[in-house]
């Protein structure tokens, strides 16, 4: 069923749904080649992220509570030292040169650098969900993937191809609206910009706090999605919180076709090869204090506002840092996608 015709931040803030909502952002805290989910230790890992969130960020995290090793965070949010990535976009230009591509602030979080639009929404059916617990981690997708399938039958990834500058054309909930929204990256110029959506499985275990290939020990719905209230499998029949990350990426200086590849092909590639936007993924490490999140979502708060947490500005959360630890360029125009030696195509095809 299409949901009305309102903004994202609309839609839950007038409570359709009935759902808490915490909606808040982050800045990013570092771009660089670390992966201490998937590649624990390794530096550099092979493809770019961009991670935002506590200062507990490094090429291995404990698996301790994360909130006592980080003392800030990028995020509005004081109590939330959890540590979110993505891959990052790059830009193929038609001599072969590439360029990481900005991310701009959401809807009404300006003053957050680059980074991305963090959510936690509750069941929609009113039922109580189990907040993360010390030492929870968990993916979304795979960034090998290339083709439908995997996360893409739960809604869980999508792009939003705005139409107009100002998020022209977000008039509906996320992935719901096939003018704007598409599983694949846009394969046209997209004025306003290219938004990300991911969202992460809802049902857990309710023992393990990570598995070894960081989903067994949870689970999308057992059948139809979240959005509609479907069940938990037998075997993870703990609900979760809904966490979803929105990243807004500024395409709008690439949108030149004489730039393009001559073939006419989109120019957008994520750094891990995936010119698809299938391989499109998420990374998550839980790092709130204490039980705040729970008492926040249990609170019915919406929106990056709430009484059981503390709220800092943007000028007090982009202090918020850590020492870079891969000593190599991922701005400005570069020969490759840093990890990325092999042709952009031969990787598509080998995948």
């Amino acid at each position: 069923m299409r949901l009305p015709a309102v903004t994202t931040l609309g839609l839950f803030a007038q409570g359709i749904h009935g759902a808490a909502v915490l909606r808040f952002g982050c800045s990013s805290i570092v771009v660089e080649r670390l992966d201490p989910l998937v590649n624990p230790g390794v530096n550099p890992s092979p493809h770019v992220h961009q991670i935002v969130g506590g200062n507990a960020f490094a090429a291995s995290i404990a698996t301790s509570d994360v909130s006592q090793i980080a003392n800030c965070t990028t995020c509005s949010f004081v109590e939330d030292r959890s540590n979110y990535w993505t891959a990052n976009m790059y830009f193929k230009a038609r001599n072969g040169t590439f360029k990481r591509v900005p991310q701009i602030p959401n809807r009404y979080l300006d003053g957050e650098v680059g980074g991305m639009t963090v959510y936690y929404t509750m069941p929609y059916d009113n039922s109580k969900a189990t907040a993360f617990k010390p030492g929870f981690r968990m993916l979304a997708g795979h960034a090998d993937q290339r083709a439908a399938g995997g996360v893409t039958k739960y809604n869980a990834i999508c792009f939003r191809c705005y139409n107009a500058a100002n998020f022209g054309g977000d008039n509906q909930a996320p992935c719901s609206d096939s003018t704007v929204d598409s599983v694949t990256l846009p394969a046209k110029a997209c004025p306003g910009g290219i938004r990300t959506t991911i969202r992460f499985p809802t049902c857990w275990d309710g023992t393990n706090t990570d598995s070894p290939d960081h989903m067994s020990h949870v689970s999308y719905p057992s059948s139809g999605t979240f959005e509609n209230s479907g069940p938990c499998p037998s075997t993870h029949p703990v609900k979760l919180p809904q966490l979803m990350f929105e990243v807004v990426w500024d395409t709008s200086a690439f949108n030149n076709k004489a730039d393009w590849p001559a073939d006419g092909s989109q120019p957008f590639v994520f750094s891990q090869g995936d010119a698809t936007g299938y391989g499109q993924h998420g990374d998550y490490v839980f790092g709130w204090e204490g039980d705040k999140l729970q008492q926040a979502l249990d609170a019915g708060c919406f929106g990056a506002s709430c009484s059981k947490l503390k709220t800092q500005a943007f000028s007090e959360a982009n202090k918020c840092s850590v020492p870079k630890a891969v000593n190599e360029d991922v701005d400005g125009w570069l020969q490759a996608v840093p990890g990325q030696s092999m042709p952009m195509k031969a990787r598509e095809f080998m995948a």
